[in-house]
């Protein structure tokens, strides 16, 4: 009766340990425009930095620097973006037939002069001897004055029939939805005709007024950005970050969703106004101890759905920290955040 106790007792403590667990919130790492994956028994984390910054993890909680995905800057972006030194933007981490692909965001800060570009790799485990980033070059590329859309904030997106789609975007004309080829490494679409499915602007035709000095807080005020679309039973869900990031203590990012019945669209928020046009259902806010919340990534591990973002912390003078938290859906099939 006795072991059987403890052994009760035990089993008890584990579910807490798990259930706390489950709960993962702020984390000790800076990172910016965190993306999240896992491999066997061993999470990733991708963020923007320097060659693009990786970490590692066995628990979520316990996060390791692995070594940047790229030494040096990759001669096509070099070429495509003259002022690109090697920093590297919101990178987007899938596992699609059979490899990992890396979407990644090489930009002019406060241009639309931008491109998205693809790396691939047959592991992430860097200790694996097959394991090898191989970069595939550019996807898509914007242009000022030519392009009303800026080419970063890449996310892949599977439709039903398995057919690959990239989201991006950030001000300018909004939130953009591409179909690619079916491997998933160029588009196999008009580029001239890429449909806004998220803005800010009450009228998606309307153009953007002038911008001043090509600053994207100008871009038409239309302060959206970093899309993540996550399908959920009979739903595509569409996150987008609003209001602005990357000013720390002064930041007023927030994240927004809708939802779709098709991966094209239309997505509406919870009173049914289209993200396109404006709308765009609040999930996640600043508060006292974050001035602002935004980049934000959806995974499932195990059949609890969390939801991966950055924070400025108000404690440690507005640097953006890894915030894990569990995504909970409400009895309408609405994410809800603890």
């Amino acid at each position: 009766m006795q072991r059987q106790m403890k052994a009760l007792r035990s089993f008890v403590f584990a579910l807490i340990g798990f259930a706390i667990g489950v709960q993962v919130q702020a984390q000790s790492i800076i990172v910016h425009d965190p993306v999240m994956i896992r491999q066997n028994n061993t999470y990733y984390v991708f963020c923007t930095g320097w060659g693009i910054s990786v970490f590692s993890s066995p628990d979520m909680k316990n996060w390791k620097k692995e070594k940047p995905v790229f030494e040096k800057a990759p001669q096509w972006a070099v070429d495509a973006i003259p002022t690109f030194k090697g920093h590297i933007w919101a990178p987007d981490i899938s596992f699609f037939k059979g490899e990992y692909y890396l979407y990644y965001s090489v930009s002019a800060f406060g241009k639309n002069t931008s491109c998205i570009g693809l790396a691939t790799n047959k592991t992430l485990d860097s200790s694996d001897p097959e394991f090898k980033w191989i970069d595939q070059g550019k996807v898509i590329q914007s242009f000022p004055g030519i392009t009303n859309w800026n080419a970063i904030d890449p996310n892949l997106i599977l439709n039903k029939d398995g057919s690959p789609y990239l989201t991006f975007g950030s001000f300018w004309d909004g939130i953009k939805l591409v179909k690619l080829s079916p491997d998933a490494k160029s588009v196999a679409e008009d580029i001239n005709r890429i449909p806004t499915i998220a803005s800010r602007k009450s009228d998606p035709n309307a153009a953007n007024p002038p911008s001043v000095d090509n600053n994207p807080v100008d871009a038409g005020g239309n302060a959206i950005e970093a899309p993540f679309v996550f399908r959920k039973e009979n739903y595509y869900y569409l996150f987008a970050s609003i209001d602005y990031c990357c000013k720390g203590v002064n930041s007023t990012y927030k994240m927004i969703v809708g939802r779709s019945g098709k991966l094209t669209g239309p997505y509406l928020d919870r009173l049914g106004k289209p993200m396109a046009s404006g709308g765009g259902s609040l999930l996640l806010e600043g508060d006292e101890n974050w001035y602002g919340v935004g980049h934000n990534a959806v995974v499932s591990f195990d059949g609890i759905d969390f939801l991966v973002f950055h924070g400025y912390d108000a404690h440690d003078e507005g640097k953006p920290k890894l915030n894990i938290r569990k995504l909970d859906w409400d009895k309408d099939g609405w994410p809800v955040v603890k």
